[in-house]
């Protein structure tokens, strides 16, 4: 028992360096920015000829090419005041807001007859799902995810809001109170198995965190047994994100029209989908020993592209370590498995070479003595075969998934 102990506090232990100022920290963070408004100035000038819209997806393929050729930042963060950085976030906030209205003012522009338009409306949503769906996924839910974390009203409200602009309002119910206490265990349906495909995860992880969150709630409101008609319902959050997103739905198509309407629906698919990539690659084959999280429970990337344009979101081992802590406070932990190129490059690798990317991952819980080879695992199973893997071999069946 003591060997434990001792084993799980020195791998909470964040690596010892070089501090980072609060004004560089704050000045790098600024970064978190050229996405958002990369993307009003698309919707500002749009419609575009078709030539010209394709363009647009350029600012993507840059940030990924900077982010897989960007340095390593392991510098520690020192106290400091949060209100510049919440203003941060704030911003991030109304932007995100602001570009949602401005695709419905930019679709609307957009006639799909005579059949002549069609090939420029078409043309146009290559980048509304490309640029707007990651800005979505970027700008948009992981600073929900960063509010939805917070503990005032006003700020939890704001991610509930910018989840529904993306159609997802229940992840601010399962995430919290669902992932973050069943993290790494067969119960938490955000955790990727080992062996487990992009698809697999996927298919499986969308349907099982709304119905996760919905009984969540059912419990936390005492809805079983309770009349559909009885008020008590509107208690319940998700039933509430659910009525917020149809209204949003319908208010946006009566303001823009149906083609903004379908505009808007592809750009949440996108984010929705950068999402589910995100957490496939945060906790893919990784299986939490013993009911305290540590940081060899998440992926993290120390990639310095990644840390000052998302959020901190790379620094995933600390949030789950404290998870109230902001994202300017989030420290490096050496322990942590690393993601093979930065976010941006490794969903990219998750999403267009799916093998390769398990592979470099297996390579790395091997090495490390993590997820199915963790040593306080009575046998650890051999690693897969190129051909399992390829396959995607059964991860219902995965070894060392039991819940803590």
């Amino acid at each position: 028992m003591a060997t434990a102990t001792v084993n799980s506090t020195v791998r909470q232990q964040p690596v010892a360096g070089p501090k980072i100022s609060p004004a560089r920290s704050f000045t790098l963070h600024l970064w978190c920015f050229v996405l958002p408004l990369v993307n009003m100035a698309f919707l500002l000038t749009g419609p575009h000829l078709w030539w010209v819209a394709l363009l647009w997806i350029a600012p993507i393929v840059v940030l990924v090419m900077v982010d897989n050729r960007a340095p390593n930042d392991k510098r520690q963060p020192v106290p400091t005041a949060n209100w510049p950085f919440d203003l941060q976030v704030y911003l991030l906030t109304a932007i995100q807001v602001a570009n949602h209205g401005l695709l419905g003012f930019m679709a609307m522009k957009i006639s799909i007859w005579p059949l002549s338009d069609l090939g420029t409306a078409a043309a146009n949503l290559v980048p509304v799902a490309v640029l707007c769906g990651t800005t979505a996924g970027y700008s948009g839910i992981v600073v929900a995810h960063e509010w939805i974390h917070r503990r005032k009203k006003h700020q939890f409200f704001l991610g509930r809001l910018l989840l529904a602009m993306v159609l997802y309002e229940h992840f601010s119910t399962e995430h919290i109170r669902g992932h973050h206490p069943r993290i790494g265990t067969a119960g938490d349906p955000a955790t990727a198995r080992f062996g487990e495909t992009l698809r697999q995860f996927f298919l499986r992880t969308v349907p099982a965190q709304f119905k996760s969150a919905w009984r969540l709630e059912k419990v936390r409101n005492d809805l079983d047994g309770v009349s559909a008609l009885s008020p008590k319902w509107l208690r319940h959050r998700v039933l509430q994100g659910v009525i917020g997103q149809v209204l949003l739905l319908v208010a946006f198509t009566y303001f823009f029209g149906f083609v903004a309407l379908f505009f808007f629906l592809i750009q949440a698919r996108g984010a929705i989908t950068l999402l589910e990539t995100v957490n496939y690659i945060e906790h893919w084959g990784l299986t939490r020993v013993g009911n305290r999280v540590t940081a060899e429970d998440s992926w993290d990337t120390d990639n310095w592209f990644t840390l000052h344009t998302l959020v901190g979101l790379s620094r995933h081992a600390d949030h789950h370590a404290q998870a109230s802590r902001p994202y300017h406070q989030l420290r490096c932990f050496e322990q942590s498995p690393k993601m093979p190129r930065g976010y941006y490059g490794t969903i990219v690798m998750a999403l267009m070479n799916n093998r390769g990317y398990m592979e470099a991952a297996t390579k790395e819980l091997r090495d490390r003595k993590l997820g199915p080879f963790r040593e306080e695992l009575a046998s650890p199973p051999p690693p897969p075969s190129p051909a399992a893997i390829g396959a995607g071999s059964a991860p219902e069946n995965a070894p060392g998934l039991a819940a803590s």
